[in-house]
């Protein structure tokens, strides 16, 4: 599902602030920040390594990861380092664990990736596609809506200044003739944004609603019946902060317990101090409406295919190209379970930051959200691209 992105949310104030300024002039001709130091070893942040270096890749089910690498295709075909790979891949439409692995094996190197600091492993969590409950009217107990974008939210896009921020989109409005950020979460949630009349559907629960925007992508069941499909439409520009980290560092939840099943919780027992916990985040998402042709189907990712189920990770396209498959070695939830497998990124995320960071997708409805919502592990990461193709510079 398409996702509010982290390089899509810097606040365009601050960052063109931090752009335009210089040092000021230091009339001792000393630097102020004390003696200098040497610069930390340079890590590498990929390293190529052979399929059999890889822990599991014999086990990782390759197979049942095939239509999600024919989706990345689709998207990928037309590209000369993919062409032939692509080509490869769809002369075989349901190949078994051992033609999938020879065909990658043939056609693809293996890359694993590090941390700056040399750590070859990271966080991996988990997100679905929810189901809530609305009403295309507002009335209780629809009384929490979803907006579309306002018409007075702008995006700037950098690209097209220097093509090293390709990556960066903007967000702010006009105030007289200057560019300032967009309005928080706290000041949409109070009314200083013009969103009135941006209403798509009012749905019945505060906590769902905050976690929608989170996951990017949701269904909504109306009374009558019909559900619709929501997805990411854009963001107000503000970073995402987490909420449970708020609640950690308040005492009112322990480090390791603030899955989102623990923080639903401690929000049915606080419902007057809910305002203030989701305020803590003053990132906000804007929706779409979506068709829902087939229910079996997933969300759009920000590749622009449809995203499957266990197979699908969000990533950081800084390092990890859009559509590449890869292999991920984590653990199942609050588990020791070794959960290593083929996936493909096709998704990306406000949170999603680094080159051993992924967030798996486990699918949609309510067993796939309580998958993700304890999804706290730490992982490995290998990407694998085209023979001839080299990974993004660092």
């Amino acid at each position: 599902m398409i996702r509010p992105s982290c390089a899509a949310v810097l606040v365009a104030a601050g960052l063109i602030a931090g752009c335009a300024s210089a040092p000021a002039p230091v009339a001792s001709g000393r630097c102020p920040c004390g003696p200098a130091t040497a610069p930390p070893p340079r890590v590498d942040v990929y390293q190529e390594v052979a399929f059999s270096d890889i822990p599991g890749w014999r086990d990782g089910e390759q197979a049942a990861a095939w239509s999600a690498l024919l989706a990345s295709c689709q998207a990928l075909r037309f590209r000369d380092a993919w062409r032939a790979a692509c080509l490869d891949a769809a002369a075989m439409p349901a190949p078994d664990d051992a033609a999938a692995r020879a065909l990658l094996e043939s056609r693809f190197v293996p890359w694993r990736l590090a941390a700056p600091d040399g750590r070859t492993e990271g966080l991996v969590t988990g997100y679905y596609e929810p189901l809530l409950r609305g009403s295309r009217v507002r009335q209780p107990p629809f009384v929490h809506p979803l907006y579309a974008p306002p018409d007075d939210l702008l995006t700037i896009d950098l690209s097209s200044v220097n093509p090293d921020l390709r990556n960066l989109r903007l967000r702010g409005r006009l105030q007289g003739r200057k560019v300032v950020p967009y309005y928080s979460r706290a000041e949409i949630e109070s009314g200083a944004a013009p969103v009135a009349g941006k209403e798509l559907v009012w749905v019945d629960d505060a906590v769902e609603a905050f976690f929608l925007q989170i996951q990017g992508s949701g269904r909504i069941r109306l009374g009558n019946g019909e559900t619709l499909r929501v997805g990411y439409a854009d963001q107000n520009g503000h970073p995402y902060q987490s909420i449970g980290r708020y609640l950690v560092d308040r005492g009112e939840l322990q480090p390791g317990e603030a899955s989102m099943q623990a923080i639903r919780a401690w929000a049915e027992s606080h419902p007057d101090r809910l305002p203030e916990l989701l305020n803590q985040n003053p990132s906000y998402v804007f929706f779409r409406e979506l068709p829902l042709a087939d229910p079996s189907v997933g969300p759009i990712g920000a590749l622009g295919v449809p995203l499957t189920p266990q197979r699908s990770i969000a990533v950081d396209p800084r390092y990890v190209p859009l559509g590449a498959p890869a292999f991920l070695g984590t653990t199942w939830p609050s588990s020791d379970l070794p959960l290593n497998r083929l996936v493909v990124a096709q998704d990306t995320g406000g949170a999603i930051r680094g080159p051993v960071r992924a967030d798996y997708f486990w699918g949609f409805g309510p067993e796939a959200g309580a998958l993700a919502g304890r999804m706290r592990q730490q992982g490995a990461l290998w990407v694998l691209l085209p023979k001839g193709m080299k990974p993004p510079a660092p």
